[in-house]
């Protein structure tokens, strides 16, 4: 299928590796020019030659650049423009909570959960919206959890995925009448080397082997490519009456509704 997304113009944010990197893939296939970004610029250098393999050297640009901080999220959408000229696809995956119990959880960890997580998802989509207006569309993702939608993970992970989900559908009412989409995607438990699962992997096969075979109905974690396709239909045309929902993508591991 055709997505219609040849040379639009995403932002993926947190895309050096993970679903991110996987958002962006998926992107990059379907023809977009593609920005992404991270912290670590060795790491990001890396994406950027996988990336361009896929859709040629001038279809994607890596910004270093930290979006938890307001002048990097400035940064990212400024070349965005400046190489691109402009944005119609915005990609927010920049997310971590770090805590344990409301006991053991400080006002200072409750801060850097929102700080990393909820607040560039805000601070992104406010500068992109505009040059979204002025092409007379746009669309924004945002990476969440199925543990945003039910209980489950740290508590101040629950919180800050439970905020981008609010914060998509809030998002897609206002942005309706200047034709922009909002949508959230809540995976499930993904599996990809150096993320948090396969890390506990290595650390206890057999406890992992025991989760996968009691939580994960389908008997395997799922693959970054998995949401990342999802995210690139999401953020096309042919998604057009979609918007203000969550699309969960966890092979049927959540318990919601």
């Amino acid at each position: 299928m055709d997505l219609g997304l040849k040379d639009r113009v995403a932002i993926v944010t947190g895309s050096s590796k993970g679903l991110g990197f996987a958002s962006a893939k998926a992107l990059v296939a379907e023809g977009c020019r593609v920005v992404i970004c991270a912290r670590t610029p060795d790491a990001l250098q890396e994406a950027r030659r996988r990336l361009a393999e896929i859709g040629g050297e001038d279809h994607v640009l890596a910004v270093v650049s930290d979006v938890s901080r307001e002048e990097g999220a400035q940064t990212v959408v400024d070349q965005a423009f400046t190489t691109f000229g402009g944005v119609d696809i915005l990609v927010n995956n920049v997310g971590t909570a770090r805590g344990a119990g409301l006991l053991d959880t400080t006002d200072e960890l409750w801060k850097d959960a929102v700080d990393q997580t909820l607040m560039p998802s805000v601070r992104v989509s406010r500068l992109a919206v505009p040059h979204m207006q002025r092409r007379g569309s746009g669309s924004i993702v945002i990476i969440a959890s199925i543990y945003g939608r039910e209980a489950g993970g740290r508590m101040t992970y629950n919180a800050v995925m439970a905020a981008e989900i609010s914060l998509a559908k809030s998002m897609a009412q206002q942005l309706a009448p200047m034709n922009i989409r909002v949508n959230s995607v809540s995976p499930g438990s993904i599996l990809f080397e150096g993320g948090s699962w396969w890390k506990r992997q290595q650390d206890d096969p057999a406890g992992i082997a025991e989760f996968v075979k009691r939580e994960l109905p389908f008997g395997r974690f799922g693959k970054p490519e998995e949401v990342g396709d999802v995210v690139a239909y999401l953020s096309s045309p042919r998604a057009s009456w979609i918007s203000g929902t969550s699309v969960v993508v966890d092979g049927c591991q959540s318990r919601a509704f």
